[in-house]
């Protein structure tokens, strides 16, 4: 979509030292209006949005879950009985303290949003203009002024379109996953360190030996805040989303999550295929054996191969091997 603007219209990238930005080339997964939907804020939608993503992917797994259906035994990391057996939750408990997590989280996030900042073309025409300035600052730098001016005459605009609609926000999206992986590394990891935490609050989580889907924020309501709640917020914060981007991470963090604790292990399952942060590698954090290994979630490895806590498949069974052994 374009939006001209006939106050900004000039004959190249650059006007002496003016940025001319006449044309705003809109990407086609950008509203041009101030919410989504005429009858639901942006900001009620950001709070529902990982609340109705969780239950939804929940569901779809529950499903399989009580399928009954043969072929997806391959799949599952551990067979259908264990569930009920080896796990000191019942599923309504899980429910219903997972509907209390969601509670607490949409409370505090009403309470947490701005005021949401104008959707305008010329709001967005003002802020692709700082990004412009910020290029033509760079590319003086390293290129020097003559060479970076006549770069930016012909490529400047294309490349400032692509910073504001695409390369900005990408960098924005991950960081935020790296400050959430972080955030949950570091305090999942104290939990299990510090005896008192652990008693008191994430051994809750722990009930459940093996995982299913709508499990993953079954946790002590202190918990849940701090780790999960309070992580996601310092994400949003640090990584400078709008409320729209911040939807998407809180939904897709929220997915992620979900897919983590289902119990299978599908190869075609897009949130398993590009990580190594997978369902099989949560579950093995969830086993005796590798309680105190795997404390990465739900995006990355790096801190637990980092810190030198992964544990993988293969190095349980060389454990095995070893005690069978000796």
């Amino acid at each position: 979509m374009l939006f001209n603007d006939t106050a900004h219209a000039c004959t190249g990238f650059m006007d002496g030292e003016n940025i001319c930005l006449s044309t705003l080339k809109v990407p086609f997964y950008f509203a041009m209006r101030q919410d989504l939907f005429d009858s639901v804020s942006d900001t009620a939608l950001a709070l529902a949005a990982p609340v109705v993503a969780y239950w939804l992917l929940s569901l779809f797994f529950h499903c399989l879950d009580m399928s009954g259906w043969g072929w997806l035994d391959k799949y599952r990391i551990h067979p259908s009985e264990e569930v009920t057996s080896r796990n000191r939750a019942t599923r309504t408990e899980v429910f219903w303290a997972v509907i209390l997590q969601h509670t607490i989280q949409t409370a505090l996030g009403y309470a947490w949003f701005a005021e949401v900042a104008r959707v305008s073309p010329t709001t967005c025409y003002n802020q692709m203009e700082a990004v412009a300035k910020s290029l033509v600052r760079v590319t003086r730098l390293i290129l020097g002024s003559y060479t970076a001016d006549a770069f930016l005459q012909r490529g400047g605009a294309d490349i400032t379109h692509w910073l504001y609609w695409w390369g900005i926000p990408a960098a924005q999206f991950l960081f935020a996953l790296f400050v959430i992986d972080t955030w949950q590394y570091f305090l999942h990891r104290l939990m299990h360190t510090n005896k008192f935490l652990y008693k008191q609050l994430h051994s809750v989580h722990h009930r459940l030996y093996v995982p299913y889907a709508f499990g993953a924020l079954y946790n002590h309501p202190l918990e849940g805040l701090i780790l999960d709640t309070c992580g996601a917020a310092v994400a949003e914060y640090l990584a400078g989303l709008s409320v729209r981007q911040a939807m998407f991470l809180f939904a897709f963090s929220t997915c992620k999550t979900v897919d983590d604790h289902c119990g299978y292990s599908f190869p075609f399952d897009p949130l398993q295929v590009f990580t190594m942060n997978n369902a099989d590698y949560h579950d093995i954090h969830h086993q005796a054996i590798g309680i105190k290994s795997n404390f990465s979630q739900p995006f990355f490895v790096h801190w637990d191969v980092i810190l030198g806590t992964r544990l993988t498949r293969k190095q349980i069974e060389e454990r095995r091997q070893k005690v069978k052994t000796t």
